[in-house]
């Protein structure tokens, strides 16, 4: 079999999963299907929110399919008369057996990971909150447990003291869609042999989680330690961002996110408490336990993101203090 004949279903939904879409279509892969998440409304005006996946597949005349049931008995016989010989999931949704089971050469995923560290929902956004210095991208074939498959291959990327989740995610994109090549050239080829993810554990080591993130996981904590607060902001920015808030003599609170930080600062005398706040007419510095972070690029709920010197012309720190 070769590429041209290889019939290949792909499953995603974000602009992640569009780079190794594109890759396939562009390197002569016959696409025969393609499944994305439905339409949503949202936003002002209640607009048709289409996935990125959707717009790609529509743009370049790809069969498309959007079932808001996996196991609705139309999607699976519309999916079962491709005849799939290989199946490819990226940032899609948990897939049931009678889906992931029926291509004959499997069904494998990317994971912006190296597994069996951060399996779940955010691992790019967990690498990087907990200030691991390295991650990379992962291939696996599906089975019953999220995240549990045999690895096929694996590449590693470091991630540098002054990256984002941003800058992680849009290396790792880059590096998925050409894993995502090698690993389907690899299939062809005969070449694959998976390895079970508890191998690459040593002795009483354990899969590291990366559970979803909700809003209060994203509150910033003033009493951990200067670098675990920058890595929390860091490993939270642009999305869903870290946040804190602040209060007036009057009660009335004031919630901001935070994007960008300088690095830490030790105390250089006589320690302050966390939270405490010392600015000037142009800086922010906020106390952690052993340290002061600046704080360079924010956004007051209901406003647009500035610079600290922008904000600081427009909002008065006089008399408030982090709640």
């Amino acid at each position: 079999m070769n590429k041209e004949s290889l019939r290949i279903v792909f499953l995603g939904t974000p602009e992640f999963a569009v780079e190794s879409l594109d890759a396939l279509v562009s390197g002569g892969y016959n696409i025969v299907g393609v499944v994305t998440m439905p339409d949503k409304i949202g936003g002002r005006g209640h607009k048709v929110i289409e996935s990125p996946v959707k717009q790609y597949a529509v743009a370049h005349g790809l069969k498309l399919m959007q079932p808001a049931n996996l196991k609705e008995p139309e999607f699976v016989e519309e999916l079962r008369s491709l005849n799939a010989d290989l199946q490819i999931v990226i940032a899609f949704r948990m897939l049931p057996e009678i889906v992931w089971s029926m291509p004959p050469m499997g069904t494998f995923n990317l994971h912006a990971s190296l597994l069996p560290k951060y399996r779940g929902a955010a691992p790019i956004n967990r690498a990087v909150m907990n200030g691991e210095t390295e991650t990379g991208v992962t291939t696996f074939f599906l089975k019953h447990e999220i995240d549990t498959g045999d690895i096929i291959q694996q590449v590693a990327v470091p991630i540098e003291i002054d990256d984002d989740v941003e800058t992680v995610y849009d290396r790792l994109m880059h590096l998925g869609a050409s894993l995502v090549l090698e690993t389907v050239e690899a299939i062809l080829a005969g070449t694959v042999k998976p390895i079970e993810q508890e191998k690459l554990l040593t002795a009483g080591e354990e899969p590291t989680p990366a559970p979803k993130i909700f809003k209060e996981d994203c509150r910033i904590d003033w009493n951990k330690t200067s670098w675990e607060v920058y890595n929390h902001i860091r490993g939270l920015s642009p999305y869903p961002a870290a946040w804190s808030a602040l209060v007036d003599a009057q009660g009335t609170e004031y919630q901001f996110k935070v994007f960008k930080t300088s690095h830490p600062e030790k105390f250089q005398s006589s320690p302050v408490a966390p939270g405490t706040i010392e600015y000037t007419k142009h800086t922010i510095k906020i106390a952690c336990a052993d340290g002061f972070i600046e704080i360079l690029s924010l956004q007051l709920a209901g406003k647009k993101r500035m610079s600290s010197d922008e904000f600081l012309r427009g909002f008065n720190l006089e008399d408030k203090k982090l709640s």
